[in-house]
């Protein structure tokens, strides 16, 4: 374990960083097919068009509006906005509720993406706080003794698992830029909530009781039982008095407070600790950087839509829409079986490729120019048929030769947009990975398995390396894919995003179809069902019967047993302001002033 006789010594937050550093869904669907639905919703899909819920979730603002996963973090936002804060200003408050509200899907262990639109110069930039493995990591980090991958949950639960965590060092840089308020006062609600205690939502309280195994860890046992020896229930009160100090150093000296000091000695300690132990050091944390970049613009339709760059979930996300831009699939709608053969077609395509080529461009060659030439998009859509068939990777131009990839991508994480009342937006998607991460606890949160998000094998048979494969200071690929949509005067028209592991791309990409697409409202078009087609599996919401029928009878059989439970928010202009909607399958909220 990696040590120092002295903590480092940090300067005031003001110097820069140093070096060390559904169904709603069914309803509408209903409206517009030829048959009533012929199956029954899940317990977790959306509720009915015109339900309570729905329109809670939903709201106009004329200046500026917050759509967040959870409603303390969307009234943490906008108390912020209200202050004269920035879009800045609101994520860092915003992701410092959600880490204490919802730490079984983001928080101060973890990373993340985000998207910035400056309304004054109309330019959108990308930060990437995506979490990078220790230098002590090598591309056998998830193999055994024998060289074969080790079982899934054995590596979430190791100290392998984690990566060095980027989201509040992405979040200080970004403020850096385009904060307005100080930094230090941007933490007073979150630290408010975690030592008066907040009550514990329906979804947390699921997740607690849930069959994840992270759920028996220890220190997730140890946060989540009451002093009767019973688990906390939807209703209680949970203080976490340790989250409060860990945020006071952080809105003391930024991110330094996380990644230097006692707070990063503590998370080096707990990941050298049982199974699987991490190679993680201080020098890790101190090293740690996030990136900024001209964001990934794309035209779709009459729009541009802006994502950030590999590694994440932006490119596949653009494949997807590039390949739907040579379809008819926005004079279909949402009631027509073909549009979703369409969609599901492309889900297929740019999943097969992104699978193959996609990693971190700082470590192997994303042919990211061919894969997105819209000629190769047009061969892409040429293979979309009439019926479901086998569907392969491409050979885009550039494309270097890789293995097949071993990437397994559970669901969790947040989404979050704010828009202030200059206009600047903030889309971003946070993350632990995993429910409660590596279910490991230090300071009050949870530490991040993002490093499972790599390929496990990490090359094929004859030597081949997989483009994901991990490796010492890489970024695993991340299928978060913050998404805004500009119009082509570059004037911010919407924006999108959403949790759900690799189901990502499917549901960002069912969203700014039936917004961009089918001119759909942002609730109604969250609340669609969803159908996410990778491989040979259709796994969806129930949709009406016609619809599900069709697909049936193009080799496209629907698998709706289980649901899909993303967890989108969108916002769009619309009158003169601001109109938000949240996914009825969580606990979000989208309000504004």
């Amino acid at each position: 374990m990696a040590t120092v006789s002295d903590p480092p010594i940090f300067s005031e937050r003001p110097a820069p960083l140093r070096p060390l550093f559904l169904n709603a869904s069914l309803a509408a669907l209903a409206l517009s097919s030829a048959h009533p639905a012929s199956a029954k919703a899940p317990a977790n899909a959306a509720p009915l068009a015109g339900d309570a819920a729905a329109s809670v979730q939903s709201g106009f603002a004329r200046h500026a509006m917050v759509a967040a996963a959870n409603p303390l973090a969307t009234e943490a936002g906008l108390a912020v906005l209200r202050r004269g804060g920035s879009a800045v200003d609101a994520a860092v408050a915003i992701q410092a509720v959600l880490g204490l509200v919802e730490p079984q899907s983001s928080g101060l262990g973890g990373g993340g993406f985000m998207v910035y639109y400056d309304a004054a110069t109309r330019k959108v930039t990308a930060y990437d706080g995506r979490e990078v493995a220790p230098a002590g990591a090598t591309d056998r980090l998830f193999l055994d003794d024998q060289g074969k991958p080790l079982p899934f949950f054995d590596a979430v639960l190791g100290g392998i698992s984690t990566g060095v965590p980027g989201a509040i060092a992405m979040l200080d840089q970004a403020h850096r830029d385009h904060g307005k308020l100080p930094w230090a006062g941007l933490f007073d609600q979150a630290e408010t909530l975690a030592q008066d205690g907040f009550i514990v939502s329906p979804r947390l309280a699921g997740m607690i009781v849930s069959a994840a195994p992270q759920t028996k860890a220890p220190d997730v046992v140890r946060y989540f039982t009451k002093a009767d020896g019973t688990r906390y229930v939807a209703g209680d009160r949970l203080q976490n008095p340790d989250y409060a100090q860990t945020l006071k150093g952080i809105a003391k000296f930024g991110a330094s407070g996380l990644l230097t000091g006692p707070v990063a000695q503590a998370i080096v300690t707990r990941l050298h600790e049982g199974q699987r132990p991490s190679t993680m050091t201080l020098a890790d944390l101190a090293a740690y950087r996030p990136t900024v970049q001209p964001a990934l613009c794309r035209p779709f339709l009459a729009y541009d839509v802006c994502t950030p760059q590999a590694p994440s979930g932006g490119p596949g996300l653009q494949m997807a829409l590039g390949i739907l831009d040579h379809t008819d699939i926005a004079k279909r709608g949402a009631g027509d079986e073909k549009a979703w053969f369409e969609f599901a077609q492309a889900s297929r395509l740019a999943y097969a490729d992104r699978d193959r080529y996609v990693g971190d461009p700082a470590f192997v060659k994303v042919p990211l120019e061919g894969l997105l030439a819209p000629g190769y998009l047009a061969q892409r859509a040429a293979l979309i048929g009439d019926k479901a068939g086998p569907v392969t990777f491409g050979t885009p131009e550039g494309a270097p030769q890789y293995a097949p990839d071993r990437t397994r991508e559970p669901g969790g994480t947040s989404h979050f947009i704010v828009i202030d009342a200059r206009g600047n937006v903030v889309s971003m998607t946070t993350t632990v990975e995993s429910i409660f991460g590596s279910g490991r606890m230090v300071g009050g949160f949870f530490l991040n398995n993002q490093l499972t998000d790599s390929s496990f094998s990490p090359a094929d048979t004859d030597g081949t390396p997989a483009a994901n494969a991990p490796l010492a200071g890489k970024r695993p690929r991340s299928s978060m894919a913050p998404a805004i949509v500009l119009d082509r005067k570059g004037r911010f028209h919407a924006a999108a995003g959403s949790p759900g592991g690799s189901a990502i791309q499917a549901y960002n990409l069912k969203v700014l179809v039936a917004i961009l697409g089918w001119k759909m409202t942002p609730q109604a078009a969250v609340s669609l069902p969803n159908l996410v087609a990778k491989g040979d599996s259709f796994n969806a919401d129930p949709f009406p019967g016609a619809i599900m029928d069709g697909l049936a009878a193009r080799a496209m059989p629907l698998s709706t047993s289980r649901g899909e439970e993303s967890g989108i928010q969108a916002i769009v202009v619309k009158d003169g302001g601001y109109l938000g909607g949240a996914d009825p399958r969580r606990e979000g909220r989208a309000k504004g002033f």
